[in-house]
């Protein structure tokens, strides 16, 4: 068991710094010792025969408020935690937010096979070199601003005015190089930082670079990725953002690259495999300061900034609390969001959503944001929704990953959706919180809805991953299929009814979705958002920022249509039971204060009965079919006939 231990306490190892902002990592022989830096958060009532985790106020270590530093309307920003290993630069790194006026299309890109030549023999010149984290070190403790004392310098410096060499960076949050070599006149290798503490998952870049000249063409080529399998290969093109550009004329993140090719790298042997992405690009000015990224990035700062724009609103405000669920291992602070209408607490069903386990998959918390602007929203759906659910979300579980850039793990060094089921409070301090804070929601009342947001990075379109044991009867199993399928119904350009899953796998037994349906949560799912983007619904385009913004909005919509309250569908309602136990609740037709013409999931009688007819289907293929040979051949019919008629025709059971 670990205690986080800021500023005011008098451990051995802080001696004169109390006031350095320092975090130290202790551990601790009593186990309910974090208790005292958590007073009153997490108070739990056990389910009968469940243990369940209680944190009890023992003492004092410090002021709570400064614990839990939550943004308030006035007043500077709570600075981030950083592990005293990392470099931070002290500029403040911010975007602006723009869509582009047309679709960014997917490139064509070069297979594989035609990977390009090797740029030289000679190693080049190493212009930028950055590796906070030594192998096989392991975190110990952490301060606001990261490591004390001078900045190194990683660039290798110009020169004079005629050096082209380009000036890397990435110390700042979220950032991710660790090197950079020089091949050519504008040509560039570039390695990405295994995740801190860890010797892998390299996907997520973010970097910075100046001295950028307008003519030339610019090859990157990024060595050392992880997947051999990416949608780098499909079309995704990265993104890149110019200041002057942001500054003169309002443009923000944009799709960039040609001749763009996704290929095996090096490894063999003992070494794992690593795999390249290279692409061309020209700059739009010289003299520019440019950023190159993965997704869209969202910051831990870019969460704090608009949860005080939550605190400054009087309207909002007043249906939103901002609490502290935890804080990580780094100190900075879990927030956990309950949004309800006042009235009518005690009979409100309960909807958990969380976003970011992965610091890597930046597209949820901008998912997450389009929920979160939907349900603080003045619309009459927004209104129903605060009537009849009380939500919790936790909208970026792992803040300490998100600061530094990794794509995958905490500073754990483990990935936090695999540890729900034996998460330490000391070592996945919000994983645990969570998973505590729900069992005391199921105690109480019934949680209808549970949604992990994800970012995929080898699919297109937007689809869920739901829990089917596979020894159900044929109602439940169908149950777990119903939202999905609304979901589809109402965003028909994103969302992908056929790529969902529904197995449990026994790889995926330690994520959310999986150890919360167990917990006794029905409906319980992670939704994947692609890296890339939609090819439904006549898209072949990258998903923009509003794209993203617009899933949390439908998933708001589709949980109406999913337990629409309006008591004139009782009698339908009671002859759906009849006809198919357990379908009551999904049913519903349009309310009264829904837009003329607006597209919804509004009759969806027939979603019953036509999954029972699939499922029925497909139990006479599986009896009838029994060679690989008969069972590929229907599969190409049923793709076949899909395109035309556009509906599902098979569901993977």
């Amino acid at each position: 068991m670990y205690c986080l231990v800021e500023w005011g306490c008098s451990c051995p190892c802080h001696g004169a710094r109390g006031s350095s902002g320092l975090v130290c990592v202790l551990a601790l022989a009593q186990a309910d010792a974090v208790g005292a830096l958590f007073p009153g958060v997490l108070e739990q009532t056990p389910r009968q025969g469940t243990p369940v985790p209680s944190v009890r106020c023992r003492g004092s270590l410090g002021e709570p408020r400064a614990l839990f530093a939550l943004p308030s309307a006035r007043g500077p920003l709570p600075a981030p935690h950083w592990p005293v290993e990392c470099e931070v630069i002290e500029e403040t790194i911010k975007h602006i937010e723009w869509v582009p006026p047309e679709p960014e299309p997917f490139c064509q890109p070069m297979g594989p096979e035609q990977a390009p030549a090797a740029p030289s023999k000679e190693p080049g010149t190493v212009v930028y070199h950055f590796n906070p984290a030594p192998r096989g070190s392991c975190f110990t403790h952490a301060r606001v601003g990261g490591a004390p004392g001078p900045l190194s310098s990683p660039a290798a410096p110009l020169e004079g005015p005629q050096d082209t060499t380009l000036l890397f960076e990435s110390r700042f949050e979220s950032g991710n190089l660790q090197k950079a070599v020089k091949v050519g006149p504008y040509e560039y290798v570039l390695t990405l930082r295994p995740d801190l503490y860890t010797c892998k998952h390299t996907q997520w870049f973010y970097f910075r670079v100046q001295n950028t000249r307008q003519d030339p063409l610019y090859r990157f080529t990024i060595a050392n990725l992880a997947k051999p399998k990416s949608l780098y290969s499909e079309g995704l093109r990265p993104l890149l953002y110019s200041q002057r550009d942001a500054q003169s004329h309002g443009i923000g993140w944009r799709r960039v690259g040609t001749d763009l090719r996704y290929y095996r790298g090096g490894g063999g042997g003992e070494e794992p495999a690593t795999f390249c992405l290279s692409w061309t690009v020209r700059f739009p000015h010289n003299d520019d300061t440019c950023f190159f990224a993965h997704s869209y990035p969202y910051t831990y700062s870019d969460l704090q900034r608009y949860l005080r724009a939550l605190a400054s609103d009087p309207m909002r405000s007043q249906y939103c609390t901002v609490r502290a669920l935890c804080r990580s291992l780094a100190g900075n602070t879990v927030y956990l969001l309950t949004i309800t209408s006042p009235a009518g607490v005690a009979a409100k069903r309960v909807v958990v959503l969380s976003a970011r386990a992965h610091p890597g998959e930046s597209g949820s918390s901008w998912a997450m944001q389009g929920c979160l602007d939907f349900l603080l929203g003045a619309h009459a759906d927004a209104q129903l929704l605060r009537r009849l659910f009380i939500f919790k979300v936790v909208p970026m579980l792992n803040p300490d990953g998100v600061v530094v850039g990794n794509s995958r793990c905490s500073l754990a060094g483990r990935d936090p959706n695999r540890a729900y089921r034996t998460a330490l409070r000391g070592s996945f301090p919000s994983v645990w919180h969570l998973r505590a804070m729900v069992e005391r929601v199921l105690a109480e009342r019934e949680v209808v809805l549970y949604c992990d947001f994800h970012g995929h990075s080898r699919k297109n379109n937007v689809f869920m991953y739901g829990c089917d044991s596979g020894r159900a009867g044929a109602g439940p199993r169908l149950c777990q299929r119903v939202f999905p399928l609304m979901l589809s119904k109402n965003a028909p350009d994103k969302f992908s009814f056929l790529s969902c899953k529904f197995k449990v796998q026994k790889s995926k037994a330690g994520t959310g979705r999986v150890v919360m349906w167990r917990m006794g949560v029905s409906n319980s799912y992670t939704m994947e958002a692609a890296f890339g983007g939609s090819t439904l619904g006549g898209r072949n385009s990258h998903f923009t920022v509003e794209d993203l913004k617009s899933l949390g909005y439908h998933l708001c919509d589709t949980l109406l249509d999913f337990c629409d309250p309006d008591p004139a569908k009782v009698g339908q309602q009671l002859w759906l039971k009849q006809q198919h136990p357990g379908w009551s609740w999904c049913c519903r037709e349009p309310r009264h204060d829904e837009a003329p013409g607006r597209r919804k999931m509004s009759q969806c009688a027939d979603v019953p009965i036509l999954l029972c007819h699939l499922v029925q289907q497909e139990r006479q293929r599986r009896k009838q079919l029994r060679s690989r040979r008969a069972r590929n051949a229907l599969n190409q019919t049923n793709a076949a006939y899909q395109n035309h008629a556009n509906i599902p025709v098979s569901l993977d059971l």
